[in-house]
Protein backbone atom coordinates (compact mmCIF):
# COMPACT_ATOMS: atom_id res chain seq x y z
CA UNK A 1 0.00 0.00 0.00
CA UNK A 2 1.53 3.64 -1.18
CA UNK A 3 2.42 5.70 1.82
CA UNK A 4 0.16 8.72 0.84
CA UNK A 5 -2.83 6.28 0.98
CA UNK A 6 -3.22 6.78 4.97
CA UNK A 7 -2.34 10.27 5.12
CA UNK A 8 -5.23 10.61 2.55
CA UNK A 9 -7.88 8.75 4.53
CA UNK A 10 -6.85 10.81 7.62
CA UNK A 11 -7.61 13.93 5.55
CA UNK A 12 -10.79 12.65 3.87
CA UNK A 13 -11.99 12.03 7.77
CA UNK A 14 -11.02 15.32 8.62
CA UNK A 15 -12.64 17.25 5.96
CA UNK A 16 -16.14 15.12 6.36
CA UNK A 17 -15.97 15.70 10.38
CA UNK A 18 -15.92 18.98 9.82
CA UNK A 19 -18.48 19.01 7.42
CA UNK A 20 -20.51 16.92 10.37
CA UNK A 21 -19.77 19.91 12.67
CA UNK A 22 -20.75 22.35 10.52
CA UNK A 23 -23.81 21.15 9.26
CA UNK A 24 -24.47 19.93 13.08
CA UNK A 25 -24.02 23.45 14.19
CA UNK A 26 -26.14 25.00 11.51
CA UNK A 27 -28.97 22.07 12.96
CA UNK A 28 -28.87 23.40 16.24
CA UNK A 29 -28.64 27.26 15.03
CA UNK A 30 -31.90 26.45 13.53
CA UNK A 31 -33.94 24.26 16.18
CA UNK A 32 -32.60 27.51 18.77
CA UNK A 33 -34.48 29.81 16.31
CA UNK A 34 -37.52 27.65 16.30
CA UNK A 35 -38.18 27.74 19.93
CA UNK A 36 -37.98 31.85 19.70
CA UNK A 37 -41.37 33.23 19.92
CA UNK A 38 -42.31 35.22 17.23
CA UNK A 39 -42.76 38.79 17.67
CA UNK A 40 -45.49 40.70 17.80
CA UNK A 41 -45.30 44.20 16.11
CA UNK A 42 -48.03 46.74 17.35
CA UNK A 43 -49.08 50.43 19.13
CA UNK A 44 -48.93 49.17 23.21
CA UNK A 45 -52.37 48.80 24.37
CA UNK A 46 -54.71 47.51 27.13
CA UNK A 47 -55.55 44.63 24.45
CA UNK A 48 -51.74 44.38 23.41
CA UNK A 49 -51.29 42.94 26.70
CA UNK A 50 -53.43 40.81 26.71
CA UNK A 51 -53.40 39.24 23.94
CA UNK A 52 -49.71 38.29 24.71
CA UNK A 53 -51.01 37.39 28.74
CA UNK A 54 -53.65 34.89 27.62
CA UNK A 55 -52.39 33.42 23.94
CA UNK A 56 -50.33 30.47 24.61
CA UNK A 57 -49.62 29.73 20.76
CA UNK A 58 -48.17 33.20 20.48
CA UNK A 59 -45.37 32.89 23.22
CA UNK A 60 -44.54 29.23 22.33
CA UNK A 61 -43.86 29.93 18.72
CA UNK A 62 -44.32 27.74 15.29
CA UNK A 63 -42.02 25.36 16.41
CA UNK A 64 -41.78 23.32 13.14
CA UNK A 65 -39.61 20.33 12.01
CA UNK A 66 -35.94 21.17 10.66
CA UNK A 67 -36.99 19.96 7.24
CA UNK A 68 -40.56 22.81 6.91
CA UNK A 69 -38.09 25.52 8.64
CA UNK A 70 -35.61 24.93 6.03
CA UNK A 71 -37.88 24.69 2.80
CA UNK A 72 -40.42 27.91 2.65
CA UNK A 73 -41.70 26.64 -0.78
CA UNK A 74 -42.43 23.29 0.70
CA UNK A 75 -44.45 24.83 3.20
CA UNK A 76 -46.24 26.92 0.51
CA UNK A 77 -47.03 23.93 -1.79
CA UNK A 78 -48.22 21.62 0.87
CA UNK A 79 -50.61 24.48 2.48
CA UNK A 80 -51.38 25.69 -1.39
CA UNK A 81 -52.08 23.03 -3.62
CA UNK A 82 -52.04 19.62 -1.56
CA UNK A 83 -55.36 17.75 -1.58
CA UNK A 84 -56.28 18.16 1.89
CA UNK A 85 -57.59 15.41 4.08
CA UNK A 86 -59.69 16.71 6.73
CA UNK A 87 -62.98 15.22 7.44
CA UNK A 88 -64.94 18.27 6.80
CA UNK A 89 -68.27 18.63 4.45
CA UNK A 90 -69.81 21.80 2.96
CA UNK A 91 -73.50 22.45 2.69
CA UNK A 92 -74.26 25.42 0.13
CA UNK A 93 -76.27 28.51 0.46
CA UNK A 94 -76.43 30.57 -2.43
CA UNK A 95 -77.31 34.38 -1.59
CA UNK A 96 -79.09 36.69 -4.29
CA UNK A 97 -77.66 39.76 -4.34
CA UNK A 98 -79.27 43.15 -5.21
CA UNK A 99 -78.10 43.51 -8.28
CA UNK A 100 -79.00 40.15 -9.08
CA UNK A 101 -75.74 38.12 -8.74
CA UNK A 102 -75.01 34.93 -7.02
CA UNK A 103 -72.23 34.89 -4.46
CA UNK A 104 -71.77 31.13 -2.33
CA UNK A 105 -71.82 30.68 1.36
CA UNK A 106 -70.68 27.00 2.46
CA UNK A 107 -70.79 26.15 6.16
CA UNK A 108 -68.80 23.40 7.36
CA UNK A 109 -70.35 20.54 9.23
CA UNK A 110 -67.84 17.51 10.33
CA UNK A 111 -67.71 14.66 7.83
CA UNK A 112 -68.80 11.60 10.01
CA UNK A 113 -71.96 13.45 11.34
CA UNK A 114 -75.59 13.78 8.96
CA UNK A 115 -77.46 16.54 11.24
CA UNK A 116 -77.48 20.58 9.55
CA UNK A 117 -75.58 22.94 10.59
CA UNK A 118 -76.95 24.92 14.24
CA UNK A 119 -80.34 26.71 14.41
CA UNK A 120 -80.24 30.65 14.04
CA UNK A 121 -81.05 30.83 17.75
CA UNK A 122 -77.54 29.38 18.58
CA UNK A 123 -74.55 31.36 20.30
CA UNK A 124 -71.93 29.26 18.99
CA UNK A 125 -69.19 32.02 16.98
CA UNK A 126 -69.15 31.98 13.76
CA UNK A 127 -66.01 31.98 11.47
CA UNK A 128 -66.28 33.56 8.02
CA UNK A 129 -63.57 32.68 5.99
CA UNK A 130 -62.34 34.43 3.05
CA UNK A 131 -60.32 32.53 0.37
CA UNK A 132 -57.63 34.27 -1.73
CA UNK A 133 -58.48 36.35 -4.36
CA UNK A 134 -58.24 33.50 -7.25
CA UNK A 135 -60.69 31.18 -6.03
CA UNK A 136 -58.99 28.62 -5.42
CA UNK A 137 -59.88 26.76 -2.10
CA UNK A 138 -56.60 25.37 -0.34
CA UNK A 139 -55.72 22.54 2.15
CA UNK A 140 -54.90 25.67 4.28
CA UNK A 141 -58.48 26.65 4.36
CA UNK A 142 -60.05 23.33 4.31
CA UNK A 143 -57.79 22.30 8.10
CA UNK A 144 -58.53 25.77 8.95
CA UNK A 145 -62.45 25.15 8.85
CA UNK A 146 -61.48 21.63 10.81
CA UNK A 147 -59.79 23.15 13.48
CA UNK A 148 -62.95 26.07 14.02
CA UNK A 149 -65.35 22.84 13.86
CA UNK A 150 -63.52 20.84 16.70
CA UNK A 151 -63.42 24.27 19.04
CA UNK A 152 -67.35 24.68 18.57
CA UNK A 153 -67.02 27.53 16.44
CA UNK A 154 -69.27 27.59 12.74
CA UNK A 155 -67.14 28.14 9.55
CA UNK A 156 -68.77 29.29 6.80
CA UNK A 157 -66.40 29.91 3.16
CA UNK A 158 -67.76 33.19 1.51
CA UNK A 159 -67.15 32.31 -2.70
CA UNK A 160 -67.57 35.50 -5.09
CA UNK A 161 -69.29 35.51 -7.95
CA UNK A 162 -68.57 32.91 -10.21
CA UNK A 163 -66.07 31.30 -8.11
CA UNK A 164 -65.61 27.74 -6.54
CA UNK A 165 -68.80 26.27 -8.80
CA UNK A 166 -70.84 29.55 -8.08
CA UNK A 167 -73.11 30.58 -10.91
CA UNK A 168 -72.51 33.38 -12.94
CA UNK A 169 -76.05 35.27 -13.42
CA UNK A 170 -74.80 38.54 -14.55
CA UNK A 171 -72.31 40.15 -16.49
CA UNK A 172 -70.10 41.61 -13.71
CA UNK A 173 -67.27 40.20 -11.46
CA UNK A 174 -66.03 41.11 -8.60
CA UNK A 175 -62.94 43.75 -8.09
CA UNK A 176 -59.95 43.11 -6.41
CA UNK A 177 -60.90 45.15 -3.49
CA UNK A 178 -64.86 45.85 -3.98
CA UNK A 179 -66.58 44.72 -0.75
CA UNK A 180 -70.20 45.16 -1.73
CA UNK A 181 -70.80 41.59 -2.09
CA UNK A 182 -68.99 40.55 1.37
CA UNK A 183 -71.24 43.59 2.95
CA UNK A 184 -74.38 41.91 1.72
CA UNK A 185 -73.30 38.52 2.28
CA UNK A 186 -72.07 39.64 6.21
CA UNK A 187 -75.90 41.68 6.47
CA UNK A 188 -77.31 38.01 5.33
CA UNK A 189 -75.16 36.03 8.18
CA UNK A 190 -76.06 38.83 10.54
CA UNK A 191 -79.54 38.56 9.71
CA UNK A 192 -80.05 34.55 10.07
CA UNK A 193 -77.70 34.57 13.44
CA UNK A 194 -78.25 37.01 15.15
CA UNK A 195 -77.05 36.04 18.61
CA UNK A 196 -73.69 35.01 17.44
CA UNK A 197 -70.71 36.52 17.41
CA UNK A 198 -68.91 37.03 14.17
CA UNK A 199 -64.77 36.24 13.54
CA UNK A 200 -63.31 37.09 9.98
CA UNK A 201 -60.07 35.28 8.54
CA UNK A 202 -58.61 35.59 5.43
CA UNK A 203 -55.67 33.80 3.10
CA UNK A 204 -53.10 35.56 1.15
CA UNK A 205 -54.86 38.24 -1.57
CA UNK A 206 -58.10 37.57 0.06
CA UNK A 207 -56.90 39.97 2.60
CA UNK A 208 -57.31 42.64 0.23
CA UNK A 209 -60.94 41.96 -0.01
CA UNK A 210 -61.38 41.53 4.01
CA UNK A 211 -59.30 44.81 4.80
CA UNK A 212 -61.47 46.94 2.34
CA UNK A 213 -64.62 45.84 3.67
CA UNK A 214 -63.53 46.77 7.48
CA UNK A 215 -62.46 50.20 6.37
CA UNK A 216 -65.68 51.10 4.51
CA UNK A 217 -67.84 49.28 7.02
CA UNK A 218 -65.78 50.65 9.99
CA UNK A 219 -67.40 50.44 13.37
CA UNK A 220 -70.34 49.15 11.23
CA UNK A 221 -68.91 46.04 9.95
CA UNK A 222 -70.87 43.61 12.82
CA UNK A 223 -67.01 41.98 12.95
CA UNK A 224 -66.08 41.36 16.62
CA UNK A 225 -62.24 40.66 15.41
CA UNK A 226 -60.20 39.84 11.86
CA UNK A 227 -57.37 37.82 10.80
CA UNK A 228 -55.38 37.65 8.33
CA UNK A 229 -53.13 34.28 7.09
CA UNK A 230 -50.01 35.51 5.13
CA UNK A 231 -51.42 38.55 3.78
CA UNK A 232 -50.13 41.29 0.48
CA UNK A 233 -50.52 44.47 1.09
CA UNK A 234 -48.81 46.57 -1.70
CA UNK A 235 -51.41 44.61 -3.92
CA UNK A 236 -50.31 46.99 -7.34
CA UNK A 237 -46.73 46.57 -7.01
CA UNK A 238 -47.51 42.98 -6.01
CA UNK A 239 -49.08 42.52 -9.83
CA UNK A 240 -46.59 44.62 -11.30
CA UNK A 241 -43.51 42.46 -9.91
CA UNK A 242 -45.43 39.35 -9.29
CA UNK A 243 -44.18 36.44 -7.70
CA UNK A 244 -41.70 33.44 -8.60
CA UNK A 245 -42.22 32.42 -11.55
CA UNK A 246 -43.38 29.12 -10.68
CA UNK A 247 -46.37 30.65 -8.37
CA UNK A 248 -47.13 32.79 -10.65
CA UNK A 249 -47.59 30.77 -14.21
CA UNK A 250 -50.22 28.36 -11.82
CA UNK A 251 -52.04 31.26 -10.66
CA UNK A 252 -52.36 32.50 -14.38
CA UNK A 253 -53.39 29.01 -15.68
CA UNK A 254 -56.07 28.23 -12.46
CA UNK A 255 -57.63 31.40 -13.39
CA UNK A 256 -57.74 31.36 -17.16
CA UNK A 257 -59.19 27.98 -17.03
CA UNK A 258 -61.86 28.71 -14.49
CA UNK A 259 -62.93 31.96 -16.60
CA UNK A 260 -63.02 29.41 -20.02
CA UNK A 261 -66.08 28.12 -19.04
CA UNK A 262 -67.66 31.60 -19.04
CA UNK A 263 -66.11 32.70 -22.79
CA UNK A 264 -69.70 33.41 -24.52
CA UNK A 265 -71.11 35.17 -21.07
CA UNK A 266 -68.21 37.35 -20.74
CA UNK A 267 -67.14 37.95 -24.73
CA UNK A 268 -69.98 40.41 -24.58
CA UNK A 269 -67.95 42.44 -22.01
CA UNK A 270 -64.74 41.21 -22.52
CA UNK A 271 -61.98 40.86 -25.25
CA UNK A 272 -61.44 36.93 -24.41
CA UNK A 273 -58.76 36.29 -27.27
CA UNK A 274 -56.83 39.46 -25.74
CA UNK A 275 -57.20 37.71 -22.05
CA UNK A 276 -56.44 34.23 -22.77
CA UNK A 277 -53.27 36.11 -24.58
CA UNK A 278 -52.18 37.58 -21.46
CA UNK A 279 -48.77 36.63 -20.14
CA UNK A 280 -48.73 37.80 -16.14
CA UNK A 281 -51.64 38.22 -13.72
CA UNK A 282 -51.28 42.22 -14.34
CA UNK A 283 -52.38 42.01 -17.86
CA UNK A 284 -54.85 39.30 -17.03
CA UNK A 285 -56.56 42.02 -14.59
CA UNK A 286 -55.93 44.47 -16.45
CA UNK A 287 -57.99 42.63 -19.13
CA UNK A 288 -60.94 41.92 -17.03
CA UNK A 289 -61.30 45.54 -15.09
CA UNK A 290 -59.41 47.87 -16.79
CA UNK A 291 -59.19 47.29 -20.77
CA UNK A 292 -62.88 46.24 -21.26
CA UNK A 293 -65.65 46.46 -24.25
CA UNK A 294 -67.33 48.81 -21.61
CA UNK A 295 -64.97 50.97 -19.88
CA UNK A 296 -61.53 52.61 -19.96
CA UNK A 297 -59.74 52.64 -16.79
CA UNK A 298 -55.87 53.19 -16.18
CA UNK A 299 -54.29 50.60 -14.22
CA UNK A 300 -53.90 53.44 -11.53
CA UNK A 301 -57.45 54.45 -10.74
CA UNK A 302 -58.15 51.09 -10.72
CA UNK A 303 -56.12 50.88 -7.54
CA UNK A 304 -57.03 53.90 -6.36
CA UNK A 305 -60.54 52.51 -6.30
CA UNK A 306 -59.29 48.75 -4.87
CA UNK A 307 -56.15 49.49 -2.69
CA UNK A 308 -56.61 47.57 0.64
CA UNK A 309 -55.24 50.59 2.33
CA UNK A 310 -57.42 53.02 0.92
CA UNK A 311 -59.47 53.55 4.08
CA UNK A 312 -57.26 51.61 6.71
CA UNK A 313 -57.89 54.23 9.28
CA UNK A 314 -61.66 53.69 9.50
CA UNK A 315 -60.84 50.53 10.97
CA UNK A 316 -62.25 49.98 14.31
CA UNK A 317 -61.82 46.04 15.21
CA UNK A 318 -58.67 44.57 16.41
CA UNK A 319 -56.79 42.99 13.29
CA UNK A 320 -54.34 40.43 13.69
CA UNK A 321 -51.77 39.65 10.42
CA UNK A 322 -49.88 36.51 10.83
CA UNK A 323 -47.00 37.01 8.17
CA UNK A 324 -43.66 34.90 7.89
CA UNK A 325 -40.17 36.42 6.86
CA UNK A 326 -39.29 33.64 4.50
CA UNK A 327 -42.50 33.97 2.61
CA UNK A 328 -41.77 33.57 -1.19
CA UNK A 329 -44.91 34.47 -2.61
CA UNK A 330 -45.21 37.95 -0.82
CA UNK A 331 -41.43 39.19 -1.16
CA UNK A 332 -38.80 40.63 1.42
CA UNK A 333 -40.45 41.43 4.74
CA UNK A 334 -38.77 45.05 4.71
CA UNK A 335 -40.21 46.19 1.82
CA UNK A 336 -43.79 44.62 1.72
CA UNK A 337 -44.52 44.95 5.53
CA UNK A 338 -46.11 48.22 6.34
CA UNK A 339 -44.59 48.43 9.77
CA UNK A 340 -45.54 51.57 10.49
CA UNK A 341 -49.47 50.72 9.82
CA UNK A 342 -48.94 48.49 12.70
CA UNK A 343 -46.74 50.43 15.34
CA UNK A 344 -48.96 53.65 14.89
CA UNK A 345 -52.62 52.12 14.52
CA UNK A 346 -53.76 50.39 17.71
CA UNK A 347 -56.26 48.16 15.90
CA UNK A 348 -53.20 46.46 13.99
CA UNK A 349 -50.97 43.21 15.17
CA UNK A 350 -48.74 41.72 13.19
CA UNK A 351 -47.26 38.17 14.23
CA UNK A 352 -44.03 37.86 12.31
CA UNK A 353 -42.38 34.83 12.50
CA UNK A 354 -38.82 33.91 11.11
CA UNK A 355 -40.48 30.80 9.15
CA UNK A 356 -43.64 29.31 7.52
CA UNK A 357 -43.68 29.88 4.27
CA UNK A 358 -46.83 31.68 2.47
CA UNK A 359 -49.87 30.35 4.16
CA UNK A 360 -48.02 27.38 5.90
CA UNK A 361 -46.53 27.70 9.53
CA UNK A 362 -46.71 24.41 9.84
CA UNK A 363 -46.37 21.78 12.73
CA UNK A 364 -46.53 18.57 10.74
CA UNK A 365 -48.23 17.30 8.02
CA UNK A 366 -51.63 17.59 9.35
CA UNK A 367 -51.66 20.64 11.77
CA UNK A 368 -50.81 24.29 11.36
CA UNK A 369 -49.37 26.31 13.98
CA UNK A 370 -51.23 29.78 12.60
CA UNK A 371 -54.58 28.30 13.51
CA UNK A 372 -54.18 27.48 16.96
CA UNK A 373 -53.05 31.33 17.44
CA UNK A 374 -56.16 32.45 15.17
CA UNK A 375 -58.80 30.15 17.31
CA UNK A 376 -57.25 31.19 20.70
CA UNK A 377 -57.21 35.03 19.48
CA UNK A 378 -60.37 35.34 18.43
CA UNK A 379 -61.41 33.68 22.31
CA UNK A 380 -59.00 36.30 24.00
CA UNK A 381 -60.57 39.54 22.11
CA UNK A 382 -64.26 38.06 22.93
CA UNK A 383 -63.00 37.76 27.16
CA UNK A 384 -61.47 40.97 26.90
CA UNK A 385 -64.47 42.61 25.42
CA UNK A 386 -66.54 41.09 27.94
CA UNK A 387 -64.15 42.36 30.80
CA UNK A 388 -64.44 45.90 29.59
CA UNK A 389 -68.49 45.86 29.11
CA UNK A 390 -68.50 44.93 33.10
CA UNK A 391 -65.99 47.52 33.75
CA UNK A 392 -68.22 50.10 31.66
CA UNK A 393 -71.46 48.82 33.23
CA UNK A 394 -70.01 49.04 36.80
CA UNK A 395 -68.42 52.42 36.12
CA UNK A 396 -71.95 53.32 35.07
CA UNK A 397 -73.76 52.05 38.08
CA UNK A 398 -71.04 53.71 40.68
CA UNK A 399 -71.67 57.32 38.60
CA UNK A 400 -75.48 56.46 39.02
CA UNK A 401 -75.30 56.28 42.62
CA UNK A 402 -72.56 58.72 43.12
CA UNK A 403 -75.51 60.86 41.23
CA UNK A 404 -78.45 59.71 43.65
CA UNK A 405 -76.67 60.57 46.64
CA UNK A 406 -75.69 64.29 45.49
CA UNK A 407 -79.53 64.59 44.92
CA UNK A 408 -80.25 63.66 48.10
CA UNK A 409 -78.05 65.76 50.10
CA UNK A 410 -79.02 69.41 47.68
CA UNK A 411 -82.83 68.35 47.41
CA UNK A 412 -85.13 68.11 44.35
CA UNK A 413 -84.81 71.85 43.64
CA UNK A 414 -81.10 71.72 43.08
CA UNK A 415 -79.93 72.14 39.27
CA UNK A 416 -76.96 69.92 39.50
CA UNK A 417 -76.48 68.26 36.88
CA UNK A 418 -75.28 64.43 37.37
CA UNK A 419 -73.19 64.07 34.13
CA UNK A 420 -70.81 66.33 35.40
CA UNK A 421 -70.06 63.96 37.76
CA UNK A 422 -68.22 61.85 35.73
CA UNK A 423 -66.85 64.65 33.30
CA UNK A 424 -63.77 62.55 33.04
CA UNK A 425 -64.65 58.92 32.75
CA UNK A 426 -63.29 57.64 29.35
CA UNK A 427 -66.26 55.21 29.21
CA UNK A 428 -68.20 57.66 28.27
CA UNK A 429 -66.23 59.22 25.54
CA UNK A 430 -65.68 56.12 23.75
CA UNK A 431 -67.81 53.27 22.49
CA UNK A 432 -66.72 49.67 23.04
CA UNK A 433 -65.14 49.06 19.77
CA UNK A 434 -62.65 51.40 20.44
CA UNK A 435 -62.37 51.24 24.38
CA UNK A 436 -59.74 48.74 23.68
CA UNK A 437 -57.28 51.33 22.09
CA UNK A 438 -57.01 53.55 25.55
Amino acid sequence: MPLWAPALCIASLAVLALLARRWLARYLQDVSDSDHAPRLICKPSALAKYLLKTCLAVRAGSQPLWLWSRLPHLQTVWSGVWTAGAAVHFTRDYLQLADEGLVALDWAVAAAGTRRRSSSNSPAPIVLVIPNSFGKITSNVIKLCASALDCGHRPVIFNRRCQNGCLLTTLKLQQFGDPSDLREAVRYIRYKHPNARLFTVSESTGAGLLLSYLGECGSSSYVTCAACISPIFRCQEWFEKGSPWLYHWLLLLYQKTWLSRYTTALGEIIDMEKLFATQTLKELEEALFCQTKKSNLTWDAYWEKNDPLRDVDEVAVPVLCICSQDDPCRGDADTTLPFELFETNPHFFLLLTKHGGHCGFLKSRSSAWSHDVLLEYFKSVSEFFVTEERTKSLSKRKCAGAVNSMSYKCGRGNSYRGDAFCSHNIHEIFSWQRSYTR
